[in-house]
């Protein structure tokens, strides 16, 4: 699948580059176009800035934010439970899995491949002059930054034991510099990468039916590290809302430096996220 992907991306972002170019010409002079310069800096500051917004967020964090972080803890606390169980009964289907399936999950969740999907992403926008797109890129690119940074730092202070360690949910090894091979599981860097760019470009579609299908390829990541045996099930789930906590945060910054927005529909509100916990369960609901 490997052998596949970098064709694939550079075939499609050739496509989506070829399409603008039709309407939109530009040029490398840096002289000629001052303006290309000028909103590179200032796309590298909002980049900056939007990794540190997300960071403070919880120096002002009221009522609801609380409860909502009470409510993550309980339901993470609860699927730490039920890890062995789900680690054994993915036994019984992980080899029916195709391998395609996990390769792609396991690539494209890698810091190399996202890195260079969301790059592109955002030159394309700059050397096209589109202002979404950059806009795009920005959030994509800090995204990936803030999460990619948070959960490396986090799995040198946890030391989680990775289930392919075969020594159980509850052993870790914690407060190392250097990663510890296998005592590096919680929380999922694959799927806080790949469902962070899957929930940044669905805010580009107002179809519920197309967030909900971006959503489920932006999963992908994070069961193939579950069939892998690279994570629990808990990992998982604590990283896809982490991964909704930045990319929100983030992009409530960017509303205040860039004029275009994704779709002025989302300010009705017409999909929301909400925490479900129950004794039995603990999950992420979308209504619309």
């Amino acid at each position: 699948m490997k052998n596949y992907l970098f064709p694939f991306l550079f075939v499609s972002i050739f496509n989506v580059f070829s399409m603008l170019s039709q309407t939109n010409t530009f040029s490398l002079n840096i002289k000629q176009d001052k303006n290309m310069w000028q909103n590179f800096t200032y796309d590298l500051g909002n980049m900056a800035g939007g990794m540190g917004y997300a960071y403070t967020r919880p120096l002002y964090w009221k009522k609801k934010q609380f409860v909502n972080l009470v409510y993550v803890t309980a339901g993470t606390a609860s699927l730490y439970t039920i890890d062995d169980h789900v680690d054994e009964w993915a036994n019984g289907w992980r080899n029916d899995v195709p391998r395609w399936v996990t390769n792609y999950g396991n690539d494209i969740g890698s810091p190399n491949n996202n890195f260079m999907l969301t790059g592109a992403v955002y030159l394309t926008g700059l050397f096209t002059k589109s202002p979404k797109l950059r806009r795009t890129g920005v959030l994509l690119i800090s995204s990936a930054a803030a999460s990619g940074l948070l959960q490396q730092v986090s799995k040198r202070i946890i030391g989680r034991a990775r289930p392919k360690a075969n020594v159980g949910k509850d052993v870790f090894d914690p407060f190392h510099i250097d990663r510890v091979f296998n005592y590096d599981s919680f929380p999922s860097g694959h799927t806080m990468l790949g469902f962070t760019n899957a929930y940044a470009i669905a805010k580009h579609f107002e179809s519920p039916w197309i967030k909900a299908g971006l959503y489920t390829i932006g999963s992908i990541p994070g069961i193939s590290r579950i069939i892998d045996r690279f994570h629990w099930i808990s990992d998982v789930a604590f990283s896809t809302v982490i991964s909704i906590f930045i990319v929100e945060a983030i992009d409530k910054f960017l509303d205040s430096k860039y004029d275009q927005k994704y779709n002025d529909q989302r300010k009705q509100k017409k999909v929301a996220w909400d925490l479900q916990v129950t004794p039995q369960s603990f999950g992420v609901k979308m209504n619309f």
